[in-house]
This record gives structure tokens, sequence and C-alpha cells, in this order.
């Protein structure tokens, strides 16, 4: 798998995406054992998991219009939270 750095984000700009990166795996984890029996923490949870993933996803949209990152087909961007570097990863075949 290809991968290469193609920005980096202020110490900020990586606390927020990694609020939400932890935010969401702990959401998802919940999810494996909360069952739709118990309807309203199931609602929460679901309401949770959408809003935190348009968060997640608004992030990154507006981080690469902003700093202008290197994109590609069938590629997608990861950050190293101890460097707050941004890199390509994957894409086409070559």
């Amino acid at each position: 798998m290809v991968k290469r750095m193609v920005g980096q984000v202020s110490f900020e700009e990586k606390n927020e995406i990694q609020r939400l990166f932890e935010r969401r795996n702990g959401l998802n984890e919940l999810a494996k054992i909360v069952t739709a029996e118990n309807e309203a923490l199931y609602e929460k949870l679901v309401k949770d998991l959408g809003e935190t993933g348009t968060k997640f996803q608004a992030w990154w949209d507006c981080m690469a219009r902003k700093y202008q990152w290197e994109s590609e087909e069938g590629g997608n961007w990861e950050i190293n939270f101890d460097t707050c570097e941004i890199y390509l990863v994957g894409g086409k075949a070559e």
C-alpha cells in the first residue's frame, strides 16, 4: 500500500479530529453491545454515530480545502496523531 505525506495540521486541529476519532470508535464499540430492545439508548446511539460521522468527514473536507492536500481516486487521508502529519494512503494502482 502506497503511503506518502501530503501535509500537516496544527496541534489544535489534530486535537479536534482526535476527539472525533476516539468518540466514533467508542460509539462503534458501544454499538456492538446495545440492542434495539433498549430503544431510547439505541436511538441516541444511532443519532450520535450519525452526527459524529458527519463532523468527522466535515473536518477532513475543511482541512483538505484549507491546506489543498493532494488526493487520489480510491485513496484516503490518515493523520499521525503524534506528529500532526497527514498522509495519502492507497489510491489506484499505477
